[in-house]
């Protein structure tokens, strides 16, 4: 076997290892959620998140349905308006939990139901957020709001951008709490708790905000690329928890949990595959933050406990927060940031080649908006990284085809070295000098690719901007596989074609990666068929275990892999030409064929 075939199979079978591995390590997504935790509906304290450390133990009633509609009936409301969200707070604890995405729908289908991302308690996948105030000197746990206080509406009627709304409870013991809520025109929420001290001591207190999250998510992926649970930035450091790892935590006070002290320019909540919630305290302030699991009532809760306050009689104190509830818009969260928010862009799961997923991303996205469609701007794409890379492809294809030029040469020492393997070596050695050729050239554009294709496979899946993205046709969704299928010969036949996720799908593959297992056979064809049966078996194989392998992955993705295959078919034909040699791609088909049926050849 000459040196040239074998940086071919050392090329092939590495690809060859890196796909499988993927596909074993990170299987493609299934469209199946998990099934509906069951509702916690015991006693009271099992029903209700857990208020932070010293600050009473008050809780609400356990509901009595499951029924969301029944959930929101147990308390007066505000309705919540924008243009991008609908829903309502409960003047029961002041608590946000119900929430309503409307630009964003649960499927691909007209009819589908609006996501959304807050629910009540008693409701099934309940998930809230609350304020409250932790006692201290001077003050008693009933004497200040938490999560069963019944607070009174004061100012406002709806909350709306530029309309805010403001709560009020009076404790009956000298102090006045109010709670102003307002709403940007996106997914920022803006709380400031205010109390006025009118007895005639002073009192210590400390506000607070908490999101709660009944048991593990109904939809959540349980996708080893992606993370979804816990997410918080400390000073600069972005930390992550999967929802699974949450109830590992070190116990503290009977719970698994961990807090961070004296955090600034922080912020911490629970992510989803594409919408999120978050606390933001005010970064100039020193916060607690902190999470935990309740193993007896299975609530995830996060905290953000501010400075404590002291407030002299005749004297008011105000604390301002934020809170983030909605979809992981890239360029929103930019936005965001800009206005002070520290490293919220990371709130997106970059993963460990963020070096390359973040700068993609942004080519990607910036494509989609000049071109308008998700699919050609993945092309655009492809031919931008093809460009990038051409040099080093260009000096790949050129040593190949010198690599050819010199076989008469390899032959005849071969020959003159007979079983002479050192001096053989040695020979090749001082010819590819001579003529300057770098026979492992021909890995190098393969090996670039590796870590571009994990990177855009990242990007496909995490990012929200490829969520439901269309291209035409068929290909409604860039995230998902492709929903073509050889089962019913595209549409023709009169069934449906096999669930994704499925054996089924992943056998039956439709139109995109067949186009990819061609793709990849027509640029195998550029060189003749080698002569050597293993790498005969494994070069005519691996277009067609490739096509089964992507077949089950995000469709933008087999649409890169299509182009790529393109156009690295058409460089090397065009640069095999420069060079003096004229692939024969027909004959070498016909070779192969003959080859197939007569064996090894003589």
């Amino acid at each position: 076997m000459d040196d040239q075939n074998k940086n071919l199979i050392f090329a092939t079978v590495l690809s060859f290892i890196v796909i499988l591995g993927w596909f074993v390590l990170f299987p493609p997504q299934e469209t199946e959620t998990l099934s509906e935790p069951p509702l916690q509906t015991t006693d009271a304290n099992a029903s209700e998140a857990v208020v932070p450390a010293n600050a009473g133990s008050a809780s609400i009633p356990a509901e009595d349905s499951a029924s969301s509609t029944e959930a929101l009936d147990t308390a007066p409301r505000i309705a919540v308006e924008t243009a991008r969200i609908a829903g309502s707070i409960s003047l029961l604890g002041g608590r946000v939990d119900d929430l309503y995405l409307k630009d964003y729908n649960t499927t691909i289908e007209e009819d589908a139901p609006t996501v959304r991302l807050l629910s009540p308690a008693g409701s099934t996948d309940a998930y809230y957020a609350l304020y409250g105030w932790a006692p201290g000197a001077g003050i008693s746990p009933d004497q200040v709001p938490g999560p069963s206080t019944l607070w009174s509406l004061s100012d406002g009627e709806t909350l709306s951008v530029d309309a805010p709304v403001t709560l009020t409870w009076d404790n009956e013991a000298g102090q006045v709490f109010s709670r102003t809520i307002s709403i940007d025109e996106n997914y920022m929420f803006k709380i400031d708790q205010t109390i006025t001290n009118s007895a005639e001591n002073s009192v210590s207190l400390a506000p607070y905000g908490l999101i709660a999250r009944h048991g593990i998510p109904s939809d959540a992926q349980n996708f080893f690329i992606l993370h979804e649970g816990l997410v918080t930035m400390n000073n600069g450091e972005l930390l992550e928890t999967a929802w699974d790892d949450i109830p590992d935590l070190d116990v503290v006070n009977g719970v698994p949990s961990k807090r961070i002290d004296g955090v600034t320019n922080g912020w911490i909540g629970f992510t989803g595959h594409y919408f999120m919630t978050n606390l933001i305290p005010d970064p100039a302030q020193p916060t607690r933050l902190t999470v935990k699991y309740l193993p007896r009532t299975e609530i995830f809760q996060t905290e953000a406990v501010m400075p404590t306050q002291v407030v002299a009689s005749g004297q008011a104190a105000t604390v301002s927060t934020q809170l983030f509830a909605g979809a992981k818009e890239w360029e929103i969260l930019r936005a965001y940031e800009a206005q002070g928010v520290y490293k919220f862009i990371d709130s997106i799961d970059w993963g460990w080649f963020f070096f390359l997923t973040k700068p993609i991303f942004w080519v990607l996205h910036h494509l989609n908006l000049l071109i308008g469609n998700m699919g050609v701007a993945i092309i655009g794409l492809t031919l931008l990284i093809k460009a990038l890379l051409f040099p080093l492809a260009y000096k790949s294809y050129v040593s190949m085809a010198k690599m050819k030029e010199l076989q008469p040469q390899m032959e005849k020492l071969k020959k003159d070295a007979g079983d002479d393997r050192q001096k053989l070596q040695q020979g090749m050695m001082e010819l590819y000098k001579r003529e300057k050729v770098n026979p492992a050239a021909g890995c190098l554009p393969i090996l670039m690719q590796i870590p571009i294709f994990f990177s855009l496979y990242k990007v496909i899946f995490v990012t929200l901007e490829l969520r439901h993205a269309p291209f035409f046709g068929p290909f409604q969704d860039l995230s998902a596989p492709d929903p073509t299928s050889i089962y019913n010969l595209y549409g023709l036949l009169p069934w449906g074609a096999p669930e994704a996720g499925t054996v089924l799908a992943l056998v039956f593959i439709g139109i995109l990666p067949l186009l990819l297992g061609i793709s990849m056979f027509l640029q195998q064809k550029l060189n003749p068929a080698p002569t050597d049966p293993t790498q005969q078996m494994i070069f005519a194989w691996m277009p067609w275990v490739f096509m089964f392998m992507l077949g089950g992955f995000a469709s933008g993705l087999v649409v890169y892999w299509i182009a790529n295959n393109t156009i690295t078919f058409t460089q090397q034909y065009l640069i095999m030409r420069s060079q003096g040699y004229k692939p024969d791609i027909l004959g070498n088909i016909k070779g192969s064929m003959k080859l197939g049926r007569k064996g090894d050849p003589k």
